[in-house]
């Protein structure tokens, strides 16, 4: 499958003993390229390298700050090879894909495996991805480094009156902001008033 806009394409791999405990779907797919960032940033799908450590599929599988880790919801067992613009992540959870709500942390499954999913990205990414963020910040002139993700203040899980404001951030910087406040609304009710304090720039 061709993506386009392709911003970042993965180094060779170096994490063999990784990429022999991937799915032979997954192990294959890699192989061909080890991972991307395409649609300009919407789209990125992890390698088996080491370095750069947020282009690591191992780092967000297997390491001390991986997916699962931070939630509860995702099992030890899902991949999360793939993430969107704002840090949702894709997962592949025996053959099937998810896709984790990192705002909230709700994991729900699209119904396809792999290939649908990596075909149906391709083929029409705005769409299927939910890059409406993306294209809001690229009408402002906005313009996705690889290594960044876009942070939405408030947050698209809050009723909130008025704009949101959209900017670039680091990935790592969003991974830990939305983890945290998938914990701090793990146990409240939909309706609960909440106050958002914003992270002094």
């Amino acid at each position: 499958m061709k993506f386009e806009d392709v911003t970042f394409t993965g180094p060779p791999f170096d994490d063999a003993p990784l990429l022999n405990a991937l799915p032979p779907e997954l192990a294959a797919f890699l192989l061909e390229e080890n991972g991307f960032i395409a649609v300009r940033g919407g789209f990125h799908v992890r390698g088996a390298c080491h370095e750069p450590a947020w282009h690591s599929l191992r780092v967000a599988w297997l390491g001390p700050e991986s997916v699962a880790s931070r939630y509860p919801t995702v099992r030890p067992d899902d991949i999360p090879f793939a993430e969107d613009a704002v840090g949702d992540q894709f997962l592949l959870r025996h053959g099937v894909v998810h896709r984790l709500s990192a705002e909230t942390g709700e994991v729900e499954s699209l119904d396809v495996g792999l290939s649908d999913f990596v075909s149906r990205a391709a083929d029409d990414p705005i769409e299927y991805l939910n890059l409406g963020p993306l294209v809001a910040f690229e009408d402002t002139g906005g313009r996705l480094a690889p290594g960044q993700l876009l942070n939405v203040y408030p947050p698209y899980c809050v009723d909130a009156p008025g704009e949101r404001s959209i900017r670039a951030i680091s990935a790592q910087e969003q991974h830990r902001s939305l983890a945290r406040l998938a914990e701090e609304i793990r146990d409240l009710t939909d309706g609960t008033r909440i106050r958002i304090v914003p992270k002094a720039q």
